[in-house]
């Protein structure tokens, strides 16, 4: 199992919710049912980065905003605190975990008519919210969850704490459930690098050409085999404090592989891993459709190296893709006749060995989509394999026993296609690595001129951000509500890096790297303007041709919550005769800025983002702020002086406020730029003319 890890250092805030939401729905509860089935053996594969999120969460010390806002009393609640819970509180699957409840269904109906929410409504979101994220077994079996389910509304606070009791017993009995069941042979617990990283990529970023021999690269070449080593020790000595056992076996994060980080695995003595069959395809440069023979064993990499299982693609996606829409009975018998076939395919082709078939996938993010939360399958699943005369379950180390093949060398490559071009294909994947290429350099660079706290606390924040997720989200291969968070939460730990090392932190890491989606909102002034600026509407005609910018922000944004309104409540864009016209109103930003206690910064999005200061003599602040920012300032190769000479072109930002710390207060808009058209030098002086 594996969630990215959501905290920023800098400010302990874990900026999703979905570690402590599956806790509760399926890390405990998946384990706890193998006690109805002891014959049955399981190999679960816990990241270090996921159990350390665990661990903070089951001793109350970590936070999140859907849980603060959740918890908050309703009659509390601000009007933007109000508004975020509205627009958050239905992340979940709508067949499986929202219509199956009236009254949630009730509120998510609400929400899409655009009704208002009163008291009542908001307090009963907080507490389905989190109740359809509630393992399915204890909403049936715990009298006190049983007990809420049944009532579906008119909540109270005292529910609100009642459910935050049950939510804080079930993630406390998480990881103590897995040693458990370790401890009585039933399971096998595996490990994977630290924070989840290519461990490839680390090693060489090169690798991604040898499935893409022509793919375009970042400018920088990543190879940092030190990093990749330090994470997977890292990973077993944290996996060995937490569970009292090393462990033997590794899922390299995404079933990536490579020859070097193979290497470095079986150095660090892993006894085995696994990955994928398009791997082994790739890597004996042979077609296994017809091969059973071949797939379905364990390798042996070089004389000494780890044992290599290579999963089922076909048969594992099943499970995690196929199966929801099926009765969990007609699924497990299918499951259970691959199995069989796949046995006596092999049996066929080696003289009636025994086959070793290995079903490896996601271990959380399928449930959602099943009935129950997937507890009738696994159920129907398991009855079948304990039941089974020709069919034993064993575990990852125990088929890793059986009779092995040699494999001198491995593609290099993922589970997904048998390559990395989700994390090296993409031009923002390739952004994204020029900016860990260039952080890594300057921690080199600098580590030895700060004290060894700060030493460690930057290294900790490149760790972070070596993570596979972040790249993960982006480019346009994969997309969720939550893209703008991963984009942000990834830059964050890289200025939280430089920080650490007392260095001034790149303009490029304060504007987004994503480059797909819809694209920029265009602002189009109606005309050119005559502004005044002086901190006032001087007149009713002075941002007449002015255009709004949009500042609306995506659903599951983690700045979308504030307990003032904000900073940045209105802006206004156009062009005089002397260069770009911003009007900017917010609670508190005039004051702010005339006082000296922040200042505005524009980022200018291009192929690299330039961060244009706002010097104080473009700016009024009294009433609202205005600013008219010369054109020199903006556009490449334009004349300072008057009259002024450039070409007419598109020009992307977005606004920045900072304190006197230089860190960002806000920004918009979120995730993102806007693009204002500029006219001409010649269509400019016309203008100033009339």
């Amino acid at each position: 199992m594996h969630q990215p890890y959501y905290e920023d250092l800098a400010t302990g805030e874990h900026v999703l919710p979905w570690v402590r939401l599956h806790a509760i729905k399926d890390y405990w509860g998946m384990v706890a049912m193998l006690d109805e089935f002891p014959s049955v053996r399981v190999t679960f594969n816990l990241v270090p980065s996921l159990v350390r999120q665990i661990q903070a969460f089951a001793d109350d010390t970590a936070r999140d905003r859907h849980l603060a806002i959740g918890l908050k009393p309703a009659d509390q609640l601000t009007v933007d605190e109000s508004r975020w819970m509205v627009a958050n509180g239905f992340h979940a699957p709508y067949h499986r975990m929202i219509g199956p409840y009236p009254r949630y269904a009730e509120l998510h109906a609400r929400r899409l008519e655009g009704q208002p929410f009163g008291l009542d409504a908001l307090r009963d979101l907080q507490v389905w919210h989190k109740l359809a994220w509630m393992d399915p077994d204890l909403l049936v079996r715990d009298d006190r969850l049983a007990g809420l389910v049944a009532r579906g509304r008119a909540f109270s606070e005292h529910d609100k704490a009642l459910l935050r009791t049950v939510e804080l017993e079930i993630i406390g009995k998480v990881l103590p459930a897995y040693r458990e069941a370790r401890a009585r042979g039933q399971v096998e617990l595996s490990t994977s690098p630290y924070y989840h990283p290519i461990l490839p990529l680390l090693c060489d970023s090169d690798m991604h050409l040898h499935a893409h021999p022509a793919s375009p690269r970042p400018r920088h070449h990543f190879r940092r085999p030190e990093d990749a080593r330090l994470q997977i020790s890292r990973a077993i000595d944290f996996h060995t404090a937490v569970f009292g056992e090393r462990p033997r076996g590794m899922w390299p994060s995404e079933g990536s592989v490579s020859d070097e980080a193979v290497a470095l695995m079986g150095a660090a003595g892993i006894q085995w891993m696994a990955t994928d069959e398009d791997i082994l395809a790739r890597s004996i440069q042979t077609p296994l459709a017809d091969r059973p023979d071949l797939l379905y064993r364990p390798y042996r990499l070089g004389d000494t190296g780890p044992a290599v299982l290579f999963r089922d693609h076909g048969l594992s996606d099943r499970i995690g893709f196929h199966y929801q829409s099926w009765s969990p009975e007609a699924a497990a018998a299918d499951f259970l006749e691959d199995v069989r076939t796949a046995g006596r395919r092999f049996a066929d082709r080696t003289d009636g060995e025994v086959a070793t078939v290995s079903a490896i996938l996601d271990g959380e993010n399928a449930w959602e989509h099943f009935e129950g939360g997937g507890r009738p399958f696994l159920r129907a699943l398991y009855s079948a394999l304990a039941s089974a005369d020709d069919i034993e379950t064993v575990t990852m180390t125990q088929a890793a026993m059986a009779p092995s093949a040699k494999l001198d060398s491995v593609f290099p490559g993922s589970w997904i296609n048998g390559d990395f071009y989700i994390w090296m294909g993409h031009r923002d994947d390739h952004r994204a690595w020029d900016q860990l290429s260039e952080a890594r350099a300057a921690f080199d660079r600098s580590s030895g001129d700060v004290g060894p706290d700060a030493r460690d606390r930057a290294l900790e924040e490149l760790l972070i951000a070596e993570g596979s997720d972040w790249f993960w989200w982006y480019g346009d291969d994969h997309s969720s509500d939550h893209d703008a968070d991963f984009d942000d939460l990834f830059r964050r730990h890289l200025r939280n890096a430089y920080s650490a090392l007392g260095l001034p932190i790149p303009d490029a890491l304060f504007a987004t790297n994503i480059s797909t989606g819809s694209g920029p909102a265009r602002l189009a002034p109606s005309g050119p303007l005559s502004v005044t600026i002086d901190g006032q509407d001087t007149s009713f005609l002075e941002w007449v041709g002015a255009a709004v910018a949009p500042l609306a922000k995506p659903g599951g944004a983690m700045h979308e919550v504030a307990s003032a309104p904000p900073l940045i409540g209105d802006v206004r864009a156009g062009w005089s005769a002397r260069g770009l016209c911003l009007r900017i109103a917010g609670a508190g930003l005039a004051d702010l800025i005339g006082s000296g206690g922040a200042s505005i910064s524009l980022a200018l999005a291009g192929s690299d983002v330039r961060l244009v200061p706002v010097e104080r003599s473009w700016l009024a602040a009294a009433a609202i702020v205005e600013i008219q920012i010369p054109f020199d300032r903006l556009v490449p190769g334009a004349t300072s002086d008057w009259p002024v000479d450039f070409a007419a072109g598109d020009v992307s930002f977005s606004i920045q406020v900072r304190d006197r710390a230089d860190r960002i207060l806000e920004a918009a808009p979120h995730g993102g730029f806007w693009t204002i058209a500029l006219p001409d030098s010649s269509q400019v002086r016309a203008d100033w003319r009339a």
